[in-house]
């Protein structure tokens, strides 16, 4: 079953969202501007903010010494709001948490594969729950070990490149992401934490550009690397050098994310470092997580940041 199905299964879009129109942010309509101006509006109502966030279960996956992990992502339907919501009564997985490692930080659009639970091999016909409320509206995910829901490398291919593995494809293996130093670390409000990790791939698939006129789906496939915010109020969150996007962005000139159409994977740095300067401006626990993607494949490693006040 793929992925739309699946989102489709765990909740529909409302119809009222699905009316031709232009832009909305909240509540404010900008389609009325473009008739103003003459233009007409296309496609769906897309909105900047105030909209819901979706869970999404996209299957599970057998392991070696017979548990399984089952893999969530969701799906936020603003098109530039992050909403952080802490773990709690808006923002939990169940049975066993709600703490069950989830994102509290949580990025525009598609987001795949944010979240992997061990369950043991006698989970059976029991269910994994994901529970989000945002902005007023809560929805819901139910993980099971149903066979249609089996993901393996093939299924993870084709969902992050829109191709199917064969041929050169099949040997694709993950890149490889190795943290330089204490995975458990400590900043200072307003003073620069330096993170750094090795990142290195098999070269498969080989690099190409995000594919012209499709977009929103296929991304640019090679090696990309990429720290952005898992937990912790990320808008207060700054990173040196600027990141490449972890979210399909396609409607911002520029906006740097591999599925945005002709964009290209930059060059690796020959030592396979990716150092980062990451500054906070709040004082709290932040995840931050180095994501290494070679557009088939992913391999993610989190580092837990705690921020104290600045000294006065």
């Amino acid at each position: 079953m793929s992925w739309f199905n699946r989102l489709r299964r765990n909740r529909r879009e409302p119809a009222a969202r699905r009316s031709s129109g232009g832009w909305r942010t909240g509540a404010t309509l900008v389609t009325a501007l473009l008739l103003v101006a003459g233009a007409t509006p296309t496609g769906q109502i897309q909105y900047l903010s105030g909209q819901n966030i979706v869970p999404d279960y996209q299957g599970w996956e057998a392991n070696p010494d017979g548990s399984f992990d089952m893999i969530f992502g969701y799906m936020n339907r603003n098109y530039d709001e992050h909403p952080y919501i802490p773990v709690g009564p808006n923002n939990s997985i169940e049975p066993g948490g709600p703490d069950r490692g989830q994102p509290t930080y949580f990025l525009p659009r598609r987001n795949r594969n944010v979240v992997r639970i061990k369950v043991p091999g006698d989970f059976g016909k029991k269910e994994l729950v994901w529970t989000l409320t945002v902005n007023g509206k809560t929805e819901r995910a139910f993980g099971t070990l149903k066979a249609d829901y089996a993901h393996d490398k093939a299924v993870q291919y084709l969902n992050s490149s829109g191709m199917s593995m064969v041929g050169r494809a099949e040997k694709n293996q993950a890149p490889v992401v190795t943290i330089e130093g204490a995975a458990q670390r400590t900043a200072t409000v307003g003073e620069r934490l330096v993170l750094s990790a090795v990142a290195t791939d098999d070269g498969v698939p080989a690099p190409r550009a995000a594919p012209r006129g499709s977009v929103g789906f296929r991304s640019a496939v090679g090696l990309r690397v990429s720290w952005f915010v898992f937990r912790g109020p990320g808008d207060a969150v700054t990173f040196d050098p600027e990141q490449i996007k972890v979210y399909p962005d396609v409607i911002t000139e520029g906006g740097n994310s591999p599925w945005t159409p002709g964009w290209v994977p930059p060059p690796l740095p020959k030592d396979n470092k990716f150092p980062v300067n990451v500054t906070f401006a709040e004082p709290g626990t932040y995840v931050v997580r180095i994501l290494a993607h070679d557009g088939g494949a992913e391999t993610a490693k989190d580092v837990t940041v705690t921020v104290q006040p600045k000294q006065r």
